[in-house]
């Protein structure tokens, strides 16, 4: 039995990947320290992890963790964190069967002397079973109503909603709100009917409808650098820049103005210096102008004079093992988190979530006891 039964708690889950799980979980919990004082945050089970003092823990737990200051231990933030193979492990039996007892203990740890606690979720409602900790069984033997995040629209919503929902329901776990992410900014008010009249029908009340901000999905050049497995040869500093757009640079270097746009990333062989030579000339001549930065391709580098003077041009050059179709390619498909020690993507969210989701009423349902 879960020994803690009376903090405040709610669990964020999605009805799949990529919905916008953890950008919700961020803004809570930054809005909610702003009514509550003392908020504490779990992700019972990660897949996304890195090596802390040799321990696995979630990435995205160490991300809010030192973003707002949290003062719990990071092993009770993040208490399963899934590596390769441990799937295979469980089924075979070599994984004992106190994962339950696990996830409980580190809930209660974060619970302590807190006014509330945002339970982060993983995938969809069915991640997990493999292991029986899938997020409706989470969110049952943690005792918490359930708040589910789902993608634009009506008909899409609705079905995605009704598919996860009842996964919950069949563990006993109540749903106590949606809230539907990423609608379109002119769509919002078009849509807000809709949905509150089916979910209504659901039994569901609907909590929020957060705009499509197009700056979210925005990469820095940092998240481009480790998605190309690059090096900064210049301009690392810089490395927090947000990208834009992407454009390869194919034309001459006397067309080379139409890259020239704030934002823009570059992507040329790193042997192309008639380009660079003009893209630090056109710096020189319009030390304003903002393109993101370049990407260098397959390894290429100019010659040693060439690359001494990049290093003194506040321009972010990348060398990158890639051509520049593949760079270009995985850039595009990137997805793009929200990265540590990004204020300003952060300040967004936190009033994102301020302004869209009805904060009151998520803390009445969690403070509901039957």
């Amino acid at each position: 039995m879960l020994a803690n039964r009376t903090t405040p708690r709610i669990y964020i889950a999605a009805t799949r990947q990529d919905v916008g799980k953890t950008t919700t979980s961020i803004g809570l919990v930054g809005a909610l320290k702003k009514r509550l004082t003392r908020i504490g945050y779990i992700k019972p089970v990660g897949q996304r992890f890195v090596e802390i003092d040799g321990h696995k823990v979630d990435e995205d737990s160490v991300l809010i963790g030192q973003t707002y200051a949290v003062e719990l231990p990071i092993q009770a933030m993040s208490p399963i964190a899934i590596g390769p193979g441990v799937t295979k492990h469980y089924i075979d039996g070599h994984i004992g069967d106190n994962m339950d007892e696990k996830v409980q203990e580190a809930f209660c740890r974060v619970a302590w002397e807190h006014d509330f606690v945002v339970i982060e979720g993983t995938g969809h409602a069915g991640v997990g079973s493999v292991l029986d900790l899938s997020n409706a069984h989470v969110a049952k033997i943690l005792e918490s109503k359930v708040v589910i995040v789902c993608p634009a629209g009506i008909g899409r919503s609705v079905d995605e909603i009704e598919l996860n929902a009842a996964l919950f329901e069949k563990h006993d776990v109540e749903v106590a709100g949606v809230i539907v992410n990423k609608v379109l900014p002119d769509k919002v008010d078009y849509l807000r009917p809709y949905l509150e009249k089916a979910f209504h029908k659901m039994g569901y009340p609907l909590l929020g409808i957060i705009p499509l901000n197009q700056d979210l999905p925005k990469p820095t050049l940092n998240q481009v650098s480790q998605e190309l497995k690059g090096e900064f040869v210049a301009g690392e500093h810089l490395k927090t820049r947000w990208v834009d757009r992407v454009m390869i640079g194919a034309a001459s270097s006397r067309n080379a103005d139409i890259y020239f746009n704030s934002g823009t990333l570059i992507i040329t062989a790193g042997d192309r210096e008639d380009l660079i030579l003009t893209i630090m000339e056109a710096y020189e001549g319009d030390p304003a102008m903002d393109i993101s930065g370049v990407v260098l391709t397959q390894g290429f580098l100019p010659q040693p004079g060439l690359l001494k003077i990049m290093r003194e041009r506040p321009i972010p050059f990348i060398s990158v093992p890639y051509d520049s179709y593949t760079a270009a390619s995985r850039i595009n498909n990137m997805t793009v988190k929200t990265e540590l020690g990004n204020e300003t993507k952060i300040r967004l969210i936190q009033d994102m979530i301020e302004k869209h989701v009805d904060l009151d009423r998520m803390i009445k349902a969690a403070n509901l006891k039957d």
